[in-house]
């Protein structure tokens, strides 16, 4: 990757990545030049806040190139936090309210319960692929800025150095 000191650069990584890690593995980049939006989801919707929050970086920033690098989320640490969710005495009856407008308002939630909502579905590597396809295809963003999906093991950007 050529990587020019002056160029803005947006991160959007994985909450477990710190970004005191991105910036230290950018040398090549002024600090002031790095920009990382955090997301506990590997999967960027077109609509989303963080799409949003994407499209204003772009702008306000003036980036150039955005790396998506959202990693799956730990699956034991979800099934852990889900389970502390489910098991909730005082949620249940607002999960029960929640499965119903899930399967009953559509299209406005289109998956068909609140588990499935918050376990999501799709892989890392497709979700990622997807989430670097969204941002690239969105109306509201630049035909020149880069939009380049990261590969990463164990929460690091190590594969783009």
């Amino acid at each position: 990757m050529n990587m020019n000191e002056k160029k803005k650069v947006l991160f959007v990584v994985g909450m477990e990545q710190s970004p005191e890690s991105i910036m230290e593995k950018m040398s090549s980049l002024e600090p002031n030049n790095i920009l990382v939006l955090q997301s506990y989801g590997p999967s960027i919707a077109p609509f989303s806040d963080l799409m949003r929050d994407i499209i204003l970086a772009v702008y306000r920033e003036n980036v150039e190139e955005i790396f998506v690098a959202v990693p799956t989320a730990n699956r034991k640490n979800a099934r852990e936090t889900l389970k502390k969710i489910y098991n909730n005495k005082e949620l249940q009856d607002k999960i029960q309210t929640l499965d119903y407008l899930f399967k009953n308002c559509k299209p406005e939630h289109p998956k068909g319960s609140i588990k499935e909502w918050l376990e999501g579905n799709e892989t890392s590597a497709n979700s990622t692929q997807n989430s670097a396809d969204v941002i690239r295809n969105h109306p509201l963003m630049p035909s020149n800025i880069k939009v380049t999906k990261v590969m990463h093991r164990d929460g690091s950007l190590a594969s783009i150095y």
